[in-house]
């Protein structure tokens, strides 16, 4: 599994890159703080729903050092 894919991967304030909604045609992606894990189930195929602390909500792509 990929980055992003796994709830247990993702903690609250680590850096990450997300996708938003209107962004998945393009896959651009937008950095920032995780505020908010948004899915509930222990895994996602297309990556787990984070709220930024900016407010943008989008799918987890990778992981930010």
């Amino acid at each position: 599994m990929s980055q992003g894919k796994k709830r247990s991967e993702i903690k609250y304030g680590m850096n990450v890159g997300i996708v938003l909604k209107e962004d998945q045609t393009t896959g651009y992606i937008t950095y920032g703080k995780v505020q908010k894990i948004l899915t509930n189930s222990p895994t996602h195929p297309h990556g787990i729903k984070v709220r930024l602390t900016s407010g943008e909500v989008g799918r987890v792509q990778e992981f930010v050092r």
